[in-house]
């Protein structure tokens, strides 16, 4: 995944960036950067975050840089910010988003005169790059902007910085989130709503879809209007999103509680735990709703370990993932034996963790582990957000029961009917999950519970991952 901040000040910036940006640091944890602009002119730090955090890599630089604009970013993929120098002049520029069209995009640069790309390590082409070399395709930083949104199959959020101030670019559907805040003498732009709130912000505005502003010191120009249709993810308030933050005025703590209560609301009298846990981190909010609903007893089983260890999806290799996800969970023994246990998580992607997470409740001596997730089965892989390290739709749990049931190849009909939570396949489909993964019982969200859970109209939410709808 990945975001960003950017800070536009009468006064030096460095240390608002430097804290705007590490607010950011639950988004990745492989690349950190920061640009800067004043009176020497851009000035730019990049630094691997993977062993050591934001904070500790970035201090040095803190004190070197000086600026009155600046932007920063977590990255999980490509290095950025990058320093560009082009017929538009110099600029700095961070992106977050997904591009799934990169051969015919650079078909479209190497075509009309670009010689060469910067390749990484992983044989990859920068995708900031990319984007930089698209938007220098044009007469004007707005127009390269709009062209960028227009061309992309996928999503592209960008914050590029001029030495007269930021363009803040929010993706075309508005699948990421993109907030103003702003200050007396400064103005800052966010992709969490939260990060600004203890440097002296308030809320300013929220981008709609597509739209393009220019922040100065002194204002906020809206220079590319917004479009009207939004496809912002969902996922962000079951698990991305950080619970201070809002999204188009929807809080995600309060989402949660929301979430969690219909799960309870659907369970009904149908099961009689006795405690109900969260998964740490996300899945708490989840639960405290479902137990506040239900009056079933919240409890904590287990304790995450934060102090050193990263989000669990974030390394590459499948092992570590699951040697973190199960080195940072402690059980408390004395909460989990002879207990029935009602245990929330945000989701089950390829389930490897969350069986675990089951198998040593059991081991601790849980009597029952009925397991909630907080969003309805994915069954397909995200085309518009690096939020999964899968590389294939085999790697999802649910996929991987269909292709059993079904075969190779299975129509788009048969899916559809998968995704029904009042279907056959659909019963059948869980029960198949619920036995693989040795759950007491196993209920997921559904879809129509997770949109009034959000609460904002449901054409403006993207639920592919869950029903394949574009």
């Amino acid at each position: 995944m990945g975001g960003f901040f950017g800070v536009a000040s009468k006064t030096d910036c460095t240390l608002e960036l430097f804290y705007g940006v590490d607010y950011h640091s639950h988004l990745g944890t492989r690349r950190g950067g920061m640009a800067t602009h004043g009176e020497d002119g851009f000035n730019r730090a990049i630094h691997n975050i993977q062993n050591s955090p934001f904070r500790t890599k970035f201090e040095r630089d803190v004190e070197e840089m000086k600026g009155n604009l600046g932007i920063g970013c977590i990255s999980d993929y490509e290095p950025q910010p990058l320093l560009i120098q082009s017929h538009l002049g110099s600029f700095a520029i961070t992106t977050v988003g997904k591009i799934n069209n990169m051969k015919e995009l650079l078909d479209i640069v190497y075509n009309n005169g670009n010689a060469h790309f910067q390749e990484m390590s992983s044989g990859q082409i920068n995708a900031t790059e990319l984007v930089a070399s698209l938007i220098c395709k044009k007469d004007s930083i707005v127009e390269g902007i709009r062209y960028v949104q227009d061309i992309i199959d996928g999503s592209m959020t960008m914050l590029l910085m001029t030495a007269e101030g930021l363009y803040a670019a929010r993706d075309r559907y508005g699948r990421t989130p993109l907030v103003i805040g702003r200050k007396k003498d400064a103005f800052c732009a966010s992709f969490e709503s939260f990060a600004y709130i203890n440097l002296g912000y308030t809320d300013y505005k929220e981008l709609g879809a597509g739209e393009v502003v220019f922040i100065t010191p002194e204002g906020v120009e809206t220079v590319s209007a917004p479009r009207e249709e939004m496809k912002i993810c969902s996922f962000l308030w079951v698990y991305y999103g950080y619970p201070t933050s809002s999204y188009e005025g929807v809080n995600v703590e309060e989402m949660r509680y929301r979430c969690g209560s219909m799960l309870a609301k659907r369970d009904g009298d149908s099961v009689h735990p006795d405690v109900v846990a969260g998964v740490p981190d996300s899945g708490i909010a989840h639960a405290i709703g479902y137990a506040n609903e239900s009056g079933i007893p919240y409890a904590r089983p287990f304790i995450k370990y934060t102090p050193t260890w990263p989000r669990s999806f974030m390394p590459t290799n499948q092992s570590q993932r699951n040697l973190i996800a199960r080195m940072k969970l402690i059980p408390v023994h004395a909460l989990i034996e002879d207990k029935k246990l009602l245990l929330i998580d945000d989701s089950i992607v390829r389930g490897t963790q969350l069986r675990e997470t089951t198998e040593f409740l059991y081991q601790s001596g849980a009597k029952e582990v009925h397991v909630r997730p907080a969003c309805p089965p994915i069954l397909y892989g995200c085309k518009y957000l690096n939020f999964s390290r899968s590389k294939s739709e085999l790697d999802l749990i649910t996929r991987r029961i269909i292709k059993e049931r079904e075969g190779d190849e299975c129509p788009q009909e048969v899916l559809d009917d998968y995704a029904n939570p009042c279907s056959c396949r659909y019963a059948e489909m869980i029960e198949a999950i619920r036995r693989q993964q040795n759950f007491t019982t196993l209920r997921y969200h559904r879809l129509d519970d997770l949109l009034a859970s959000i609460g904002i109209e449901p054409c403006k939410v993207c639920t592919y991952c869950f029903d394949g709808k574009e």
